[in-house]
């Protein structure tokens, strides 16, 4: 309850940040911006998260941050607060994010006298998260709220550096998507390392492809209304409609397919013919027993009776269109 009442105390500021009027005509190239006590910065001064705190202007967070500075310089950030700042808070660059820097700059060991970004700072997430949200809101982030990552208290900081030129893009705390993912998701590093995965190691997608980190209106976070949905968008051929449905498909794609990586073809959730034998029991379609491994080509070695439907790709061997038909002879997916 602490932690809801802390994101709506800090929130209500930053609302009003939008709509006192802070926007204004961008500064001089180049030209540093400080507080204007009887202007709109009077304002920003009066609603910032540190209210009890002034700006002291970019120069004296520089004064004992040259190192930060000097990889800050490289970044996206550094170059809009200063060279063109969309509205008045990016003006102030530093404290655009770490809000006032006056109490920090009195006493730098207080830890209440500025916003840090990192889980030793002790700053609350939810307040950490509002101050990236003052430009970074709505688009793909308007799911954030209630999303998995916002449950689990993850930060903006968590995934992005803002400080550094890490990544080629967005800013990550990791050279690649995968790699930011992976700091938490450890399972799914294990399942992209067995023999049959989406090409994500190799670098021709990326876990952003399927899921939108931001939030989503499904529980996985993924980009689209349904599991089906996410795998159509490359696997046009298997959306359909097909004058012969097949059921397990038309329910879900992860019915047979693991979405990472599988030990079997195709990322299978289990070997063929023992994946379709799980809904498939001997007394409908085929008579006997149930396909078992003795039957395989290596059993063809040891003695055993050999069975042409359990070698190559088993079912599929006749029925081919395992996905769906649009054959009027096709009501057994063989055409």
């Amino acid at each position: 309850m602490a932690r809801v009442l802390a994101s709506v105390r800090f929130a209500i500021p930053l609302i009003l940040l939008a709509t006192v009027g802070l926007r204004s005509e961008p500064s001089a190239v180049g030209q540093s911006a400080s507080p204007d006590p009887a202007g709109e910065a009077a304002v920003v001064q009066a609603q910032a998260p540190l209210p009890d705190a002034t700006y002291v202007g970019e120069s004296r967070c520089i004064e004992c941050h040259a190192q930060e500075n000097r990889h800050y310089s490289e970044t996206t950030h550094a170059k809009v607060f200063r060279q063109n700042p969309a509205f008045r808070l990016q003006q102030f660059g530093c404290e655009a994010c770490h809000g006032p820097g006056s109490r920090h700059v009195a006493n730098a060991l207080d830890r209440t006298a500025i916003i840090g970004f990192t889980k030793g700072w002790g700053t609350e997430v939810p307040v950490q998260n509002s101050m990236c949200q003052n430009c970074h809101g709505g688009g793909t982030r308007m799911h954030w709220p209630g999303s998995a990552h916002a449950s689990n208290d993850v930060g903006c900081a968590d995934c992005h550096n803002p400080m550094q030129r890490v990544s080629t893009a967005n800013l990550l705390v990791r050279p690649t998507i995968a790699e930011t993912c992976f700091q938490c998701h450890p399972q799914q590093r294990a399942e992209f390392q067995r023999r049959s995965h989406m090409p994500v190691p190799e670098g021709r997608m990326t876990c952003t492809d399927c899921h939108n980190p931001h939030g989503s209106v499904t529980r996985p976070l993924l980009r689209a209304d349904s599991v089906n949905d996410v795998c159509y968008s490359c696997h046009a051929e298997k959306r359909g409609p097909f004058l012969w449905e097949h059921a397990p498909v038309r329910e879900s794609c992860l019915n047979c397919h693991q979405p990472h990586g599988s030990n079997h073809d195709k990322l299978l959730v289990s070997a063929r013919p023992y994946i379709c034998q799980q809904c498939h029991n001997p007394p409908i379609g085929h008579p006997g027993q149930f396909y078992r491994d003795g039957q395989t080509a290596a059993g063809a070695l040891m003695g055993v009776g050999q069975s042409a439907r359990v070698i190559g790709r088993s079912c599929q061997n006749c029925h081919t269109q395992i996905h769906g038909s649009n054959h009027p002879a096709g009501a057994r997916f063989q055409r």
